[in-house]
């Protein structure tokens, strides 16, 4: 057992702070996301869920520059998207999707030139890199607390909404004919999307975070339709591709010395590979019930 444990986990592994800080923030992300990400398909709005992490990346430039926290860089100009996206009205798909296109293209059109000053002025080669495609290890640990806060927040609003939030998610007719705020429930759950690109952006990356997002709570509705079940699902799959591409990340140092695999491809790789599984065992399921596919 012991020689088996030695081959899994490299030496050091558990006594390494970066490891249990990347563990702690990445597995808040996994969980956020998860709740988040199972709303979010439901609801249809996935292309939303993947222009506010590509907007965030804006706000995580911004932090570079002002040389302030990057988590308040994300978050601020996540929800702020959210919020004009929610403003504007995105009441047919066809309009939403419109909406969401042109703040993704203003989104990313800032983070390039936010990008530019941070080279130009402060020579900070490595911000692109880092907002983008996530610097999981260099996290510090002054993070944790309000990264896993944020994580908090959401699964208290989620508790609070959940009724509303999912008949309005279902039937959104229905829920107006009941007298529930629609806007406001849309509000609400943009809101929450914006922490959970948060997390995930500041873990793995502003461009990949959507992987986090639709990833594992796609694959959880592929094999459970209850709500409640997918998002538990969705939240182990999660934390087992998060905890999982951390572990491969920190051992790749070994296979390349000096410089070991990105943390955010394995995640990715992992999240794509249970996706694919998944679709093999619905597939497998449904002709094993006699019915065809469509």
């Amino acid at each position: 057992m012991t020689d088996l444990l030695s081959a899994v986990f490299a030496p050091g592994f558990f006594a390494s702070d970066p490891v249990r800080t990347a563990m702690l923030i990445g597995g808040g992300a996994a969980i956020v996301s998860a709740i988040a990400g199972v709303f979010t398909i439901i609801r249809g709005q996935s292309f939303a869920g993947h222009a506010l992490a590509d907007v965030s990346s804006a706000g995580g430039a911004a932090s570079f520059l002002l040389g302030v926290n990057p988590m308040f860089g994300f978050l601020g100009m996540a929800v702020l998207a959210a919020g004009v996206m929610e403003l504007i009205g995105i009441n047919r798909a066809r309009e939403r999707d419109l909406v969401t296109g042109i703040v993704l293209g203003a989104g990313l059109g800032l983070t390039a030139l936010l990008l530019y000053f941070d080279v130009t002025t402060h020579s900070t080669t490595g911000a692109a890199i880092s907002v983008m495609f996530g610097s999981m290890f260099a996290l510090p640990a002054s993070l944790v607390a309000p990264a896993l806060a944020v994580g908090a927040g959401v699964i208290l609003v989620v508790i609070a909404i959940y009724r509303p939030l999912l008949l309005c998610s279902l039937d959104a007719t229905l829920a107006e004919v009941q007298g529930i705020n629609l806007r406001l429930i849309g509000l609400l759950h943009l809101t929450m999307l914006s922490l959970a690109v948060t997390l995930s952006a500041m873990t793995i990356g502003a461009i990949l975070s959507t992987a986090l997002l639709i990833g594992p709570a796609a694959a959880a509705l592929r094999l459970v339709k209850r709500p409640g079940a997918a998002i538990c699902l969705a939240a182990l799959i999660g934390l087992g591709s998060v905890w999982g591409g951390i572990l491969l990340a920190y051992d790749s140092y070994d296979w390349t010395p000096g410089h070991g695999w990105p943390v955010s491809f394995f995640i990715v790789t992992i999240i794509f590979a249970i996706y694919l599984l998944t679709g093999l065992a619905q597939r497998h399921a449904v002709r094993a019930g006699g019915l065809e596919t469509v």
